[in-house]
């Protein structure tokens, strides 16, 4: 039984001290598959690959290398890749 799945990609233009707060509350909307940070020429300084099973203290990597990122970086592009689900048919 395969689901069939929507995958959409959204992107947030943001100064550097915003993007841990930012990137802490897209984990916890859920439904994101991927996070990528990219400097201002589009450049992807990090990518993020999520699953459902990271959680908690799986995470406290992932947010101390997001913050020396955005440490040293002005303006960041979070691209986020969201899976929903397909309607029903």
């Amino acid at each position: 039984m395969s689901e069939n799945k929507k995958v959409r990609t959204e992107e947030y233009r943001l100064d550097g001290g915003q993007v841990l707060d930012k990137i802490k509350d897209l984990i916890h909307q859920g439904n994101i598959r991927r996070i990528a940070i990219k400097n201002e020429k589009g450049e992807t300084l990090i990518e993020i690959p999520l699953t459902l099973g990271v959680v908690g203290a799986a995470l406290l990597p992932i947010f101390a290398a997001v913050g020396a990122l955005a440490a040293v970086a002005a303006r960041c592009v979070l691209a986020v890749e969201k899976v929903e689900p397909a309607p029903p048919a």
